[in-house]
């Protein structure tokens, strides 16, 4: 999640000016102490405490991204739309992943047809984000024996590089990674949250068994990119539309959509990768076991 623990991967030191205050990081660190039990424990439990908990992150993710680049005016198609990533995300919860897709593909249509002409591919693309954000998760977490240690090894993952990555960079500085769509990220940040994401892999990892550990290390590299891209998609989008957050909605972090964009890239290519693997039936188990 990108992050539950209130801090921008890979980021700058900045200057005085920039630094959150201190009720801000106050406010920061009361809602990670709430999301971050709640994401674990509904992680543990599985069946339909996750698929809900990720569903009203997924329709929230769905509302903020509709808001940035529509506007408040277009009630009837985020109503059509969020009701077909709740469907959706019942339905995957159901077992029955190629309808939940289809399910999310007919919400785009409905955007296609309900969108004001000039935001019409990015309101569809915003369903297509949404209802990923929902399925990924809940096609791993399905996978009975492996779901659960998937699940926690992306948290893992994109944690680790947001803090280690906000701390680095903080103290290091340097380089810029991309200065012109977020320009507090640095390569010192970058290339030490993926490091210490690698190695937090591999403990978490064998937590719950013998897994392979250069496979393991491949894997956390790889998400651990991937999350840092996400963070950079989102910040691109809120850019082309002169936003700072996606939404007020988490006291002191900004919206669900900023906490989330760096755990959408990694647990959607988690997944992936797993069903590449494992096919529908165990996308943990093809993501883990090499």
């Amino acid at each position: 999640m990108n992050s539950l623990v209130g801090v921008d991967p890979v980021s700058g030191a900045g200057d005085a000016k920039t630094a959150p205050s201190v009720n801000n990081l106050a406010l920061r660190i009361v809602s990670a102490a709430i999301l971050v039990p709640l994401a674990l424990l509904t992680a543990y439990l599985g069946r339909w405490p996750f698929a809900l908990f990720w569903g009203v992150a997924a329709i929230a993710v769905l509302w903020e991204w509709v808001m940035l680049v529509a506007g408040p005016s277009y009630r009837l198609m985020l109503s059509c739309c969020a009701g077909a990533v709740a469907v959706a995300g019942f339905v995957g919860w159901l077992g029955r992943p190629i309808a939940a897709l289809l399910v999310v593909g007919l919400g785009a249509l409905i955007a296609a047809i309900l969108a004001p002409p000039e935001r019409r591919l990015w309101v569809t693309v915003g369903i297509g984000y949404a209802g990923a954000m929902v399925l990924a998760p809940t096609f791993l977490r399905a996978d009975e024996f492996y779901g659960f240690v998937a699940i926690v090894l992306v948290f893992a993952i994109v944690w680790t590089t947001d803090i280690l990555g906000f701390f680095a960079g903080r103290i290091f500085g340097g380089p810029k990674l991309l200065p012109a769509v977020s320009p507090k990220k640095t390569w010192s940040g970058a290339i030490a949250g993926t490091v210490g994401a690698m190695i937090i892999a591999l403990v978490v990892a064998g937590l719950f068994g013998p897994f392979n550990k250069l496979a393991i290390m491949v894997i956390a590299l790889a998400l651990s990119v991937l999350a840092q891209v996400g963070d950079l998609f989102e910040s691109w989008v809120k850019r082309q539309f002169g936003a700072k957050d996606s939404s007020q909605l988490i006291p002191g972090h900004g919206g669900v959509m900023d906490r989330l964009d760096g755990f959408w890239a990694a647990v959607v290519a988690g997944c992936l990768v797993g069903l590449l693997r494992g096919g529908f039936d165990e996308p943990a188990r093809g993501l883990l076991v090499w």
